[in-house]
């Protein structure tokens, strides 16, 4: 049934072209062989299906362990300020829990405000802690996702390949590509293009 798909996808591409040229070909005018000679049909464009997987080639790439650790830095600073603050909100809570009732009104309240400010800004801080590491990893990610689909374009070319498609499809989303042929993933020449060697997985000897 996946085969299927991929061959409906091939077949869809080449029909809506075969259509194309046959409405072309309608709204021409009929001439006779005394007028002019009939036009020869272009070949059309072959079709030839390739995919590759993004996370995999950023997974290869040299620049990907430099990307963890920069991201592993800045995450983990945020972390350790995340739990300074929470940790100061929780002493100043437990001082409160123990001498609130002592308090005068006005001391209570203005205790009381302090750990309602002080919790807020925690909330505030892990949101803006978030969005910043996501623009750090977009950051650091994007010239790196530039470099590989300028491979991606060239192997496509070298290779004849007249549609490229991604594996990943996202989180939360299906995969578009359900079945295809192994000789059709140009991953590892992607790679080889690029100057990566990936270690080749050994040969399973049978048992005797």
């Amino acid at each position: 049934m996946k085969k299927n798909l991929v061959m409906a996808l091939g077949a869809a591409l080449l029909m809506g072209g075969l259509s194309a040229r046959a409405q072309a070909q309608a709204s021409t005018p009929v001439t006779t062989s005394a007028t002019a000679a009939a036009p020869r049909a272009t070949a059309t464009t072959p079709i030839k299906i390739g995919y590759t997987s993004m996370d995999y080639l950023l997974g290869k790439v040299p620049e990907a362990k430099d990307i963890q650790n920069q991201l592993t830095i800045q995450r983990t600073q945020l972390e350790n300020e995340s739990q300074r603050m929470t940790k100061e909100f929780q002493e100043k809570l437990q001082v409160y829990e123990k001498g609130g009732a002592q308090m005068s009104e006005i001391i209570r309240a203005d205790r009381e405000k302090e750990l309602q400010g002080l919790q807020g800004r925690i909330q505030e801080f892990q949101k803006s802690a978030e969005s910043t590491l996501q623009q750090k990893y977009q950051q650091l990610v994007s010239p790196v996702l530039q470099k590989i689909q300028k491979n991606i374009d060239a192997v496509a070319k070298e290779n004849g390949y007249s549609h490229v498609f991604n594996l990943d499809a996202g989180a939360g989303t299906a995969v578009i590509l359900l079945y295809a042929p192994e000789d059709g993933n140009i991953s590892e020449i992607v790679l080889k293009k690029m100057g990566v060697t990936t270690p080749v997985a050994p040969v399973a000897t049978p048992k005797k």
